[in-house]
């Protein structure tokens, strides 16, 4: 059989059902066997887009996600997928097409040297992908393909997943093989486990808490831990929060879930996490969003254990933990539910009842939030469009700005509900491939997402493979024509002085109405709040794939975030993660502190 074949059935044997691509000529061989294949070729308009597509594929597949490019510009196009699966540790195999081994620059030239280019769009794609992928390779002989690829697939899996990028010569795709002939790749890894010395003193820490919180991760959904992790939150009946990645762990009308601290959280959320006196985390990284900028605040009344697969984690600058344990989320969690008779807690009933004081004295919602006239609030808009979902639903939190700032305060999940977005690269442009794999991965749920006009702008011409599938992807823009984070940014550091981010300081943006119909695609329109429930009532409802344009206003600021200072020195520096802007009274966050 020929090595294109045998690696599009290797793929197949995997569980992968689709393959996201954009046919090229240095992979024609591999084009032409995806076509042949039992495979579903999703052809996507840009090489990036097909790598956004794959990554979110891969979360809600629970397995691997699969990117096909041609070589030179292909796989060089596929490099912002590629570092957001790896930062948000999604397993995706990338596969490039490349020259024939004959065209390689390292074979022009009789006497050796460095050549710059010698195939034709030849590029040489593994230096540029290896710092961020798990395993990168050229596979430039036929003896090495079943080797390769079972290796690649292995170490995408293995301890914290992430991607893997193979380089496939033409001569090569085109190459008859005998698989069962060849070398396979022999494994030899063992799962970092959590020890049982650790499992009981994160047991003794528990029971001496009187404050005790557990902070969910993503961690655990890549361990497919996610029952047993459902099944310790109603043993141990503490407090539970999550991570950004972590949000749909546990639904909000869960009496013991208390959201998602971080720097743009809400005041309760921030709150109760620095107040709380023993933090166990389990398969959260605990990146900056989370811990903020003032590390050694950080959890500062806390015993915090900290789990994580991945040990560098556990080590980096802006976290303390006093019980730092390198282990698989789903087998620490396993390990504490065979000692279920010390799980259970009925002694933390008064801190239960501060954190829901504390979220009803807090709420979500603020004056500072409210729309500017004529203009639509983004946190109306996220509350009606969250209000309306149901578990069923996928909503596709966008990449960055600050619809998914928003979104991460006031989105409820519900009971099975999937929600998630690319926490670590937050790439613009993410969104729209985003909710084409997520939908296509899904088997074609209803998959809803609020974007801003800038970030739907950088892949817009993936709207064509929504309406060429007719996908059932509920768009919402927010149309403030402009990058509202960057405008809030400027205007707080810069005094006013803007660059880039609105018509009058240098940037215009289109109309994607306008865009979308030209696509072939409902376009909806939403001005003012006046009926907004019946307004995102019609989006959702409507059979087929909509892009709804909602007018907002670039000026509606975050609120509650981090707030930040200038020391006499003239640098900034950042307040404790709890003391929050708008400053509450000093007396008032004095007293928060002297409660607890």
């Amino acid at each position: 059989m020929r090595a294109a074949d045998y690696i599009m059935q290797f793929l197949a044997e995997l569980g992968i059902k689709h393959v996201f691509y954009v046919s090229g000529g240095a992979s024609m061989y591999l084009n032409d066997a995806l076509g042949r294949s039992r495979l579903d070729g999703i052809c996507m308009l840009h090489e990036q887009g097909a790598a956004i597509a794959a990554e979110a594929s891969a979360r809600i597949s629970r397995n691997y996600g699969a990117c096909l490019t041609t070589g030179g510009p292909g796989g060089t196009n596929a490099v912002t997928g590629l570092v957001g699966a790896y930062m948000d540790s999604s397993p995706v195999i990338f596969i490039s097409g490349q020259v024939k081994c004959a065209d390689l620059r390292e074979n022009a030239l009789p006497n050796g040297g460095e050549l710059r280019q010698f195939g034709i769009q030849e590029v040489d794609i593994i230096p540029i992908v290896a710092p961020y992928a798990k395993y990168a390779v050229r596979i430039d002989s036929i003896e090495k393909i079943r080797y390769e690829l079972e290796k690649a697939a292995k170490i995408a899996m293995q301890g914290r997943p992430g991607p893997v990028w193979l380089d496939i010569p033409l001569d090569i795709q085109a190459a008859g093989i005998e698989p069962e002939k060849m070398a396979g790749y022999e494994e030899n890894y063992s799962k970092p486990a959590a020890q049982e010395a650790d499992i009981e003193k994160t047991l003794h820490l528990l029971e001496q808490a009187q404050r005790p919180l557990l902070m969910l991760g993503n961690g655990i959904r890549l361990a497919h831990a996610e029952q047993e992790a459902g099944e310790l939150v109603k043993l141990l009946g503490i407090p539970v929060q999550t991570s950004w990645n972590g949000l749909d762990l546990i639904a909000a009308d869960n009496p013991l879930c208390f959201g998602r601290p971080g720097i743009v959280a809400n005041r309760a959320e921030n709150i109760i996490l620095q107040q709380a006196d023993f933090v166990l985390s389990i398969g959260a990284r605990m990146g900056l969003l989370t811990t903020g900028f003032n590390y050694e605040s950080f959890l500062g009344k806390a015993v915090h254990v900290m789990v994580d697969i991945d040990p560098t984690e556990l080590v980096k600058k802006n976290v303390h933990p006093q019980l730092p344990i390198c282990s698989d989320a789903g087998d620490f969690i396993r390990q504490l539910l065979q000692r279920k008779e010390k799980l259970s807690r009925n002694s933390c009933k008064e801190w239960l009842e501060q954190c829901r004081s504390l979220t009803e004295k807090y709420p979500k919602f603020i004056p500072a939030q409210e729309p500017g006239r004529g203009y639509v609030s983004n946190y109306h808009l996220i509350d009606e469009i969250s209000r309306q979902m149901t578990g069923e639903d996928i909503y596709q939190f966008t990449s960055s700005g600050t619809t998914v700032d928003i979104a991460m305060k006031i989105f409820r999940v519900k009971q099975g509900q999937r929600a998630f977005l690319t926490k670590g690269l937050a790439a613009m442009g993410y969104d729209i491939p985003a909710c084409i794999g997520s939908c296509i991965a899904s088997g074609g749920r209803r998959t809803v997402c609020l974007t801003g006009d800038g970030s739907s702008a950088m892949n817009m011409q993936e709207l064509e493979v929504i309406h060429r599938l007719n996908l059932p992807i509920k768009l919402f823009i927010s149309d403030n024509r402009g990058y509202a984070m960057i405008y809030g940014s400027q205007n707080g550091n810069f005094k006013g002085h803007l660059t880039g981010c609105t018509r009058e300081s240098g940037l215009t943006l289109p109309d994607m109405g306008k865009i979308a119909e030209a696509f072939g695609i409902k376009v909806m329109r939403i001005r003012t709040e006046e009926n907004l429930p019946g307004q995102v009532s019609e989006v959702l409802a409507y059979e087929g794939p909509v892009v709804c344009i909602v007018r907002t206003d670039i000026t509606q600021p975050i609120l509650p975030k981090q707030a930040n200072y200038m020391r006499e020195d003239g640098q900034m520096a950042s307040r404790p993660l709890d003391d929050m802007a708008p400053l509450l009274p000093r007396d008032e966050y004095e007293e928060i502190k002297r409660m607890y």
